[in-house]
């Protein structure tokens, strides 16, 4: 039988993924993301997309005067890559509503040919006023392929609850 044969309405069939709720993220709980090697071609695109002109990320020369070792990626390409990472393990898949605010801090230099990872700590978790949501907070430390933090932020989000009730569409 197919679905259009079927006597069951597409609104009842559930996804075959769904993100963790609040109550789901305790306080220290920790996974860690898949691994993930940053190339030239995502520091190009990136640096292009992004406007990032500055002669640090396009000129090798220029950035070995400055002590830098390779071809050197933007602190927000590292975030944006972990932040991707996270999201591929689909802890927030249909569950995080909102990112309200995060502190990031760069520990290293990452460079084409590095391979990133993110390991992330749920650091706080609580109801909001609203039923059906909470707020997490999260520490998710950025790992090159020694092992080193190269970066760290501490993402605090807004997410479903298991007792969510979904907004009527307009």
């Amino acid at each position: 039988m197919s679905i259009s044969e079927s006597t069951v309405a597409l609104t009842e069939v559930k996804p075959l993924v769904r993100g963790l709720t609040y109550e789901e993220m305790t306080v220290g709980h920790v996974f860690r993301t898949a691994r993930r090697t940053v190339t030239e071609t995502d520091l190009v695109n990136f640096i292009t997309w992004g406007g990032y002109h500055e002669p640090l990320f396009w000129d090798v020369s220029h950035a070995a005067e400055g002590g830098y070792t390779g071809r050197l990626i933007p602190g927000a390409m590292t975030y944006s890559f972990a932040e991707g990472l996270v999201l591929q393990t689909n802890v927030l898949h249909g569950t995080g509503l909102a990112m309200l605010e995060m502190e990031l801090k760069i520990r290293g230099p990452v460079y084409v040919g590095d391979t990133l990872y993110a390991v992330v700590e749920t650091t706080g978790s609580r109801p909001t006023s609203d039923a059906g949501r909470g707020i997490v907070s999260s520490r998710v430390s950025v790992r090159n392929q020694r092992d080193e933090e190269v970066l760290v932020y501490t993402p605090v989000r807004m997410i479903r609850g298991r007792d969510y009730k979904p907004v009527a569409a307009a």
